[in-house]
């Protein structure tokens, strides 16, 4: 977990943990600083560093295969940092994710194909990566698992199109419970 910034509560198995991933350009202490208007009392707060400050090159709308080798380093880096909390006792049930732009991106690319039942899931102007949804690799089960999507209308960078696919993707990975903001735009 280089990179990776650990704050708030000490990760124990009793924790719930927030993993909390930047946007392009960003970094991990920008993201952390948005837990400041959360209430996020007594969380392990995780967020892990992109290299060069982006998860990966081109959009998110590109072709896939575009954005590798880095697509799937930053799934990887996701991966590690889950199978890190959960090697401390944590269950899944009490990790959460907190994404924006690029991150939020990430965060629902990797929680879709790795469904289960997580604490929640807020993907801040976001959605499933690649310049056509590929619905293989989604696989598991939501159980319930609250999720907030915003995003505002019009985006220059995700298309209100793409945020409404990737809520019809994550609602037939199963059950879950999902907010949408209405800003600007309507279902």
């Amino acid at each position: 977990m280089n990179n990776t910034i650990i704050t708030g509560a000490p990760l124990t198995q009793d924790s719930k943990v927030l993993i909390m991933v930047h946007g392009r350009g960003a970094s991990a202490q920008d993201i952390l600083s948005v837990a400041n208007y959360l209430n996020v009392d007594g969380f392990t707060l995780i967020a892990p560093q992109a290299e060069g400050h982006t998860w990966y090159p081109l959009s998110f709308l590109a072709p896939t295969n575009n954005n590798e080798p880095h697509l799937s380093a930053a799934l990887q880096t996701l991966d590690e940092t889950v199978k890190h909390v959960l090697s401390a006792g944590v269950t899944a049930a009490n990790i959460y994710f907190l994404g924006f732009s690029q991150g939020a991106c990430l965060t629902s690319e990797y929680t879709t194909r790795n469904a289960t039942r997580y604490g929640g899931i807020v993907i801040y102007t976001g959605g499933l990566i690649g310049d056509a949804v590929n619905t293989t690799n989604y696989k598991g089960d939501f159980a319930g698992t609250p999720v907030f999507i915003g995003t505002s209308n019009p985006d220059f960078h995700v298309p209100v199109t793409r945020v409404e696919e990737t809520v019809k993707v994550m609602e037939t990975v199963r059950e879950f419970n999902w907010r949408r903001a209405r800003r600007g735009w309507a279902p």
